[in-house]
């Protein structure tokens, strides 16, 4: 076990100086592009708001903290659940969220490096500010890995399985996440891999339905990637078999230009798309 020294209690607002991706923007010595209005304004706190991401978009996670930050700073106090954090390290995530004096000390404890966590602070700040508790929401690539080999229903106990998985995974579900997988990887993943894959994928949005759900009866917010808080395929849909009657929202952050997914998300908030190589140009020949 872990030997953790903690700094002085959480500071009782959010500062301006680790919000580098925030309003505070004008701190920086280089502006960034002006990103459209938030969209969200009119939309009432639900019991669940499922925020999506691109991982790498820095004025998306922007948007995205200034309309939790607008939520809390108005009196919400959700749990906030990350795709960041795999579920095993609870027991440590919520120590650190109780003790640590800054996102920097969260972040060390945890020791996630395959993250960004520059975008990721201010969300994390605002944790510690106003003691939100912390939700970590994600398979680890370990579980994943086994997934893969055995089975969406691997890494889960009787009880869950009874609840999200006594009838198969609907057909849609795997069809539209096969589809995702293939333009995620250039469509060269070589066929064998892909259903292992789809598995690993929709145990992710299983478990984030059920940590969700174990919440109750405070109200979460979930930070992850867009595909996962698709209505059509994420977890929403398995909320939704869960517990029919639960008020459920979802916001996706999309690129300009890049791929939209009508109907899918109750809210859209588009933005300028992040300069990045293109990540198929190493499957590309002359």
């Amino acid at each position: 076990m872990k030997t953790l020294t903690f700094r002085a209690p959480a500071r009782a607002t959010v500062l301006c100086g680790v919000l580098a991706l925030s309003a505070c923007g004008g701190l920086l010595k280089k502006s960034p592009p002006p990103a459209p209005a938030p969209v969200a304004d009119s939309l009432p706190n639900p019991q669940v708001l499922l925020l999506g991401e691109v991982h790498d978009n820095a004025q998306g996670h922007r948007l995205r903290f200034e309309e939790l930050q607008r939520r809390v700073a108005a009196g919400w106090r959700p749990a906030i659940a990350m795709e960041q954090f795999d579920r095993e390290t609870q027991p440590l995530l919520t120590r650190a969220a109780r003790d640590c004096a800054d996102p920097e000390c969260i972040i060390r404890v945890m020791e996630q490096p395959r993250w960004d966590w520059s975008l990721y602070r201010p969300v994390l700040d605002l944790v510690i500010s106003y003691q939100l508790p912390l939700i970590a929401a994600n398979l680890s690539r370990a579980d994943a890995s086994r997934t893969v080999r055995d089975g969406v229903q691997w890494s889960m106990p009787p009880a869950m399985r009874a609840t999200y998985l006594a009838a198969p995974v609907p057909a849609d579900i795997l069809a539209a996440q096969k589809k995702e997988i293939q333009d995620g990887h250039c469509g060269m993943l070589p066929d064998m891999m892909i259903g292992g894959m789809v598995d690993a994928q929709v145990a992710r949005d299983i478990w984030m339905a059920k940590l969700i759900r174990d919440q109750a009866p405070r109200d979460v917010v979930l930070f992850a990637g867009n595909g996962h808080v698709r209505k059509d395929i994420g977890v929403p849909r398995w909320l939704k078999l869960a517990d029919p009657q639960l008020n459920v929202r979802a916001i996706g952050y999309l690129e300009q230009g890049g791929a939209s997914y009508p109907g899918v998300f109750d809210l859209t908030q588009t933005m300028p798309a992040q300069p990045r190589p293109d990540p198929c140009a190493k499957f590309k020949t002359n």
